[in-house]
């Protein structure tokens, strides 16, 4: 450094350091600090023989703190760890296992012949229930007791169901015409709890698998006059309405259970009452005065559109039609994407996420924050089993069980 810079330069730099010490506002000091800045300046701007690049100006990778990568609501689980239970997370993953089985069942069933080529199975994955960009063929060789594919005679590779599955089929519509009276009085009880007692076809239809309703539902509506109507709107939107109010439907399940075990639905819901600190309550007195806000509960065959929105008592209201809701369907458990269907007709809010997260005593919610389904706890035992099991439940399961088999055993 001593051969680019000049001895003169070298003491005013060091004059400069020892009167910047001193008497940092004096007029030499300024003076040599000009001076001292020329003279760096064209030290730096000279064409150096070597590199500075020895001064660490970043951290080395290995030394960086790694951040912790944000989960999305996609994949973000909503329960946390201490409060996960693993049976209900589970049945959550066997429903995502099965769903192209289920989904393809469903679709199968309404094409001629019960076939479909595999070109145009490739395109439907939204339809058939297999993940996009997979192959559909993945999907039919872990269910070989289901579905079999095949070469038609137009040289084209078709797949439809086995011979063992058609008749599978066949017992399944056997359970359904069995159970359509019950099937009857949970779409009466539906249109009982909407706002204006009608409910478009389409959103029943899109639901139907929940409720255990069979494919053909809209035409054997016309059976029952005495309990439904079919009105065409202007938009060219079938809508089906309630023919006639009968009070003993009108009564929920939560009502059943306050009359069998009073105590239970007491501890079933808990709606804390907003007060002071000043007040100075133990347990048991805040436990008393939350219980005086719990009770009594709002019937959700009340009509819950006239509630002011963000009323306690609107509040007992979606929490209660939530509750028949999910005690009307198959296995006392609905998805987000039932739920929401139904929102302006149960005057539902974009909160019910919120307000059943508030309520775990009764609710459970598994899934991730995205795609998140509710479970009635009380519904099943210790095991995750659902205690009382409707005919289409024990077929669904059988049918699980042949579709993880490779071979007839």
């Amino acid at each position: 450094m001593s051969s680019l810079i000049s001895k003169s330069n070298q003491i005013k730099i060091l004059m400069a350091w020892r009167l910047l010490v001193t008497n940092l506002k004096s007029p030499e000091t300024l003076t040599l600090t000009n001076s001292l800045r020329h003279s760096s300046a064209s030290f730096f701007n000279q064409k150096l023989p070597f590199s500075t690049s020895f001064l660490i100006t970043k951290l080395p990778k290995k030394f960086r703190k790694k951040r912790k990568k944000q989960e999305s609501p996609r994949t973000k689980l909503v329960q946390s760890e201490p409060n996960r239970i693993s049976y209900f997370e589970r049945i959550v993953e066997t429903d995502s296992f099965f769903r192209f089985l289920f989904k393809s069942k469903d679709f199968l069933s309404k094409q001629p012949e019960h076939v479909l080529r595999l070109d145009d199975a490739g395109k439907l994955y939204r339809e058939l229930g297999f993940p996009r960009g997979r192959k559909v063929a993945r999907s039919i060789e872990r269910h070989p007791l289901m579905f079999e594919p095949y070469r038609h005679v137009d040289g084209k590779m078709w797949f439809g169901f086995t011979e063992f599955m058609e008749r599978l089929i066949e017992e399944e519509k056997r359970i359904m015409d069995s159970m359509e009276m019950d099937r009857v009085r949970t779409v009466r009880k539906l249109l009982m709890m909407s706002a204006n007692k009608r409910i478009p076809l389409s959103k029943i239809y899109h639901c139907r698998s929940v409720f255990g309703i069979p494919e053909d539902f809209r035409d054997r509506v016309g059976k029952y006059p005495d309990f439904f109507r079919v009105v065409v709107e202007d938009d060219g939107k079938r809508v089906l309405e309630l023919v006639n109010w009968d009070p003993l439907l009108a009564v929920s399940e939560l009502e059943r259970e306050f009359v069998v075990n009073e105590d239970k639905a007491k501890r079933a819901f808990k709606f804390p009452v907003k007060h002071g600190k000043d007040l100075d309550l133990d347990e048991d007195d805040t436990r008393k005065l939350n219980l005086l806000n719990t009770l009594p509960l709002v019937s959700p065959y009340s009509d819950g559109s006239k509630l002011e929105l963000w009323t306690l008592e609107a509040e007992k209201y979606r929490v209660g039609v939530v509750h028949e809701f999910l005690s009307l369907t198959l296995e006392k458990k609905a998805s987000i994407h039932h739920i929401v269907e139904f929102k302006e007709e149960f005057s539902l809010t974009k909160h019910t996420y919120q307000m059943l997260l508030k309520q775990p005593r009764t609710f459970y919610l598994a899934g991730t924050e995205m795609n998140w389904v509710v479970f009635l706890k009380d519904a099943y035992n210790e095991n995750g089993d659902l205690i009382e099991k409707d005919p289409q439940v024990v077929f669904n399961e059988k049918l699980r069980r042949y579709a993880q088999m490779q071979k007839m055993e």
